[in-house]
């Protein structure tokens, strides 16, 4: 069911935090480095800043950091964590919301441009990125690449995840971009699942949304730690920039 949180309601923002994986300094601190060097002596925008796995780390760096999200109940969390009240956040769709300022850099990552289910949105996003961004500000995006190279011939699941307690199947519908990534794990010995729909995206897309919004692509790496971008690489983290006055 959806909520006024979207998809992150409280049941989800309450284990959140739980998945150690993702808050693994070895997976946080080269994110937190890229954008820094990104962001410079200026201010950080954060669509779908969550709990602040990314922001509260970045902004101990002494980045300014200011969020837009959807879910109150992850604001909420974030707010709670040491640190946390001195960040603002704004509760709203990052299409579309707009907060006070301009800022040096922009930043969604997570693989959640794909939460934006169509492409409308998607190209709402940019513009709005590009409407907060000053003059050479950076729109940076982590986003897994498609993987249907790994689909089954006439089948439309993937795993991505696997172990014990936890599984991650994405299935994917390739005439309409459409991906509902499925999750399932074991609490107390019984499986509880969450589902939640995304729009998959490829790099070139991206590029030409970039384009319509005015930016164009400056960096295009395969990691956080500027490995290259190949044909083989399962996800990108792209750079676009605002022209200079």
């Amino acid at each position: 069911m959806v909520h006024d949180d979207g998809y992150f309601d409280e049941r989800i923002a309450a284990t959140y935090d739980d998945d150690a994986e993702i808050f693994d300094p070895r997976v946080i601190d080269p994110v937190v480095h890229f954008l820094a060097d990104r962001v410079g002596p200026g201010r950080a925008l954060e669509f779908g800043i969550g709990t602040g796995r990314i922001a509260l780390p970045l902004a101990r760096q002494g980045v300014s950091v200011h969020g837009i999200e959807m879910s109150k109940a992850m604001a909420a969390r974030l707010h709670a964590k040491p640190g946390g009240a001195k960040i603002g956040v704004t509760i709203g769709d990052f299409a579309t919301t707009a907060v006070e300022g301009r800022f040096s850099a922009v930043y969604l990552i997570f693989n959640t441009i794909n939460n934006l289910t169509t492409q409308a949105a998607q190209v709402a996003c940019f513009r709005n990125a590009a409407a907060h961004l000053e003059p050479g500000g950076r729109f940076v995006i982590e986003v897994g690449v498609p993987a249907l190279q790994r689909l089954p011939p006439r089948e439309s699941l993937v795993a991505f995840r696997l172990s014990e307690t936890r599984w991650g199947i994405d299935e994917y519908d390739v005439a309409t971009q459409g991906l509902t990534s499925h999750h399932l794990k074991i609490v107390d010995g019984r499986a509880e699942r969450f589902s939640v729909p995304f729009r998959y995206v490829w790099p070139a897309e991206l590029d030409l949304m970039a384009q319509l919004a005015g930016m164009t692509l400056k960096e295009r790496w395969g990691g956080w730690r500027c490995e290259p971008f190949t044909s083989t690489s399962t996800s990108h983290i792209s750079v676009w920039e605002t022209p200079m006055e």
